[in-house]
């Protein structure tokens, strides 16, 4: 059986990575891949850092571009072990606990589960606890998009809040900064969306009302800022790419958006240290079902999307 390999992926540094050796960078990028593969990989020139070679010991720098090559995957049914960090990391991002589910505050960058060119994601990293006999994602999260992501604890949890998000019944707010000055609203977006594949085997969403299914969001202002406006966004479906997508409608794009953002109106934001998608789950709300009551959680904004809101100019 052939292998499975990942696709070649571009990481843009961060203020958490910078400073931080590329060997140790990549072991972290790749938890699950031997050392030794990580260290063939710098030897051969594969891993590229802005277009060239690097060291083992070469300390990354904020905003440099690394080029991580394709790398073999985990078989199915071949168990990944999640890098102790990542555990330790979503111990301490839990937001909420009970009986029967178990939310995290999910980090930008972290997938909800493993799949195609990822070896593990939060469900992979929680089930590596050892602590729950059942546990399964509710819904997901896109692996840009940080903020609440629910698991449950049993097969009637799962199943109560599945019927939730089917049947819209749950309430979903996300904090959104378009690229855009917005005034008044708050602004409705009803529009279908389709999921496409480009001819380079890339995903995306577009709107069309033929062939797309039913999707609406309610884009309310937060702040107004001189290069963008904060809102929080509620959505009513739970499509793919939703919002990122029902933005473009209102002639913006989410701040950070490297898929559906066009480069130039991204380029002030950049310069001034937005090094992610800013696009953050909040709020989560279950209504009562049988034995099961109200569920409410919530997850404060990731300090690196406060900073850089301090470091806008507010519009007066």
């Amino acid at each position: 059986m052939p292998e499975k390999r990942s696709s070649v992926r571009h990481v843009e540094v961060g203020q958490r990575e910078a400073g931080q050796r590329i060997d140790n960078f990549l072991i972290r990028e790749l938890g699950g891949v031997p050392k030794s593969h990580v260290y063939r990989l710098l030897r051969s020139g594969q891993v590229r850092i802005n277009g060239g070679r690097a060291k083992p010991d070469r300390k990354l720098a904020l905003g440099d571009d690394v080029r991580i090559p394709p790398v073999r995957m985990a078989e199915k049914g071949e168990a990944v072990r999640p890098p102790d960090e990542i555990q330790n990391r979503l111990r301490k991002a839990i937001v909420f606990e009970d009986a029967n589910y178990l939310a995290i505050s999910k980090p930008a960058g972290l997938a909800s589960h493993g799949g195609t060119g990822v070896l593990y994601g939060v469900i992979e990293v929680a089930r590596a606890w050892g602590r729950h006999q059942f546990l399964e994602l509710c819904h997901r999260l896109d692996r840009d998009t940080s903020g609440v992501l629910l698991l449950a604890k049993s097969r009637d949890a799962l199943l109560r809040a599945q019927r939730a998000f089917k049947h819209g019944l749950a309430q979903k707010r996300y904090f959104a900064l378009l690229c855009a000055q917005l005034k008044g609203g708050p602004y409705d977006v009803d529009a279908a969306l389709v999921r496409s594949r480009l001819e380079s085997g890339e995903r995306f969403v577009e709107m069309d009302e033929e062939e797309g299914k039913p999707s609406k969001s309610r884009f309310t202002v937060q702040a107004r800022y001189r290069q963008a406006t904060l809102c929080e966004v509620e959505i009513f479906s739970g499509r793919t790419h939703q919002i990122r997508v029902h933005a473009l409608a209102l002639r913006a794009a989410i701040a950070g958006d490297r898929k559906y953002g066009e480069r130039d109106e991204q380029k002030p934001l950049r310069a001034l240290g937005l090094r992610r998608m800013f696009l953050h789950s909040h709020f989560l709300q279950l209504p009562p079902e049988g034995d099961f009551p109200k569920l409410l959680i919530t997850a404060p904004m990731p300090d690196e999307l406060r900073d850089f809101l301090a470091r806008l100019a507010p519009m007066r």
